[in-house]
């Protein structure tokens, strides 16, 4: 049975210079309106097809979830519970949002819809810097959001950081860093910046007017960042994810486990009973889809096991424990040594990957190199 849900509300107020999200920035309430019954469509439909079990995870992303107005987030909220009903006792429900989108209004009614974690797009503590990216808010609304959200109840809170950026220096980075430290939060994402095509950083790159770190710059971000938080007792469980004892993201571990999950919305993506599946992008055919099919799906197929273990090893070992080989053979019928010995033992022998006892895990060393690691398991590349 699935027993974790994804959710994407693509709205935003504005368009970041970065993003290749599936986002669309509107001042037409009734578009959202119409949006959110389609959402409600597709909820119904999907657990007619697929009814769930017991959900233990929930995941709001965008876009911008925190965009909808708080009778818009009433009404989400009131559709979801009212499609999923059945909660674990400790379900994990996060939200992201930005925080020039939060009040205590939505905050608290989205603490009454049952979210309890809830996931701030912050990216950076430098105001210039945050201009230069083209995000909405500056640190002062930081720090007023993530004040308003302790007061309406929540204790699980995670900020975004992202590293690389123009201009950005280490001393930048680690000045980011130590505000965020000062906030005594239970966990941290923190990405590189990836220049992505139809973003309009990519259009500055290709005409060299995007001022980047320089690769060994970016390197360095990265270990400070991880000689950082483990400095200050937070635990990198997953490239670039890192938490207190018992804050893990127990949703983005469902992918990273390589298990099932419902994918609702327009662009969002699924893995259900062994097949996954993509949404409609464009809202206009997500919508039609919806009214037509009941599922807007333009893409579906059957995941092969040659597939499925090649997915179960590039996302696993994206987490710090590794996949374990007892329960690969567990799940597959094959052991991890039958499936991969020439890669495992290449990459083994480079120390970009070690055993320790049943796990096999990426080192220290090899972490940074992580996409070139996984990149063999798919036979992508011929030697790292």
């Amino acid at each position: 049975m699935t027993k974790a849900v994804y959710i994407h509300i693509p709205f935003c107020t504005n368009k970041c210079y970065y993003c290749d999200f599936n986002s669309y920035v509107t001042k037409n309430p009734q578009l959202v309106w119409d949006y959110l019954d389609a959402l409600n469509k597709e909820m119904e439909e999907t657990v007619r097809r697929f009814p769930p079990g017991e959900i233990k995870t929930i995941f709001v992303g965008g876009g911008t979830p925190t965009f909808l107005d708080p009778k818009q987030m009433a009404h989400f909220l009131e559709t979801v519970r009212r499609h999923f009903p059945q909660w674990s006792a400790d379900i994990e429900f996060t939200m992201e949002a930005n925080p020039g989108t939060t009040d205590i209004e939505k905050l608290s009614i989205m603490r009454e819809g049952g979210v309890n974690r809830i996931s701030f797009g912050v990216q950076s503590f430098d105001d210039r810097l945050l201009k230069r990216i083209g995000r909405i808010h500056d640190s002062e609304q930081v720090l007023r959001s993530l004040e308003n959200a302790k007061r309406t109840g929540f204790d699980n809170i995670s900020i975004d950081l992202i590293f690389g950026l123009p201009d950005q220096t280490v001393a930048h980075f680690q000045d980011t860093l130590d505000k965020a430290f000062g906030l005594d939060l239970p966990h941290f994402s923190s990405y590189s910046l990836k220049v992505e095509e139809n973003t309009l950083f990519h259009t500055l790159y290709e005409k060299d007017q995007l001022p980047l770190p320089t690769e060994d710059e970016e390197v360095l971000m990265y270990e400070r960042l991880m000689e950082q938080m483990a400095k200050r007792g937070y635990r990198q469980y997953e490239i670039s994810n890192f938490a207190r004892p018992g804050f893990e993201s127990r949703h983005n571990m469902t992918y990273w486990r390589n298990e099932y999950y419902y994918g609702i919305g327009a662009g969002a993506h699924g893995y259900v009973n062994g097949e996954r599946h993509v949404n409609a992008s464009p809202l206009a055919q997500y919508m039609q889809l919806t009214v037509e099919k009941g599922l807007p799906r333009v893409e579906q197929f059957t995941v092969s096991g040659s597939e499925q273990m090649e997915d179960h090893m590039i996302m696993g070992l994206r987490m710090m424990e590794g996949v374990s080989a007892s329960d690969f053979q567990h799940r597959y019928g094959i052991t991890l040594q039958e499936q991969f010995s020439p890669v495992i033992d290449e990459l083994t022998a480079l120390g970009l990957l070690m055993w320790s006892g049943d796990r096999l895990h990426l080192t220290r060393r090899g972490i940074p190199l992580g996409n070139e690691v996984f990149a063999r398991f798919l036979g992508l590349v011929d030697k790292v």
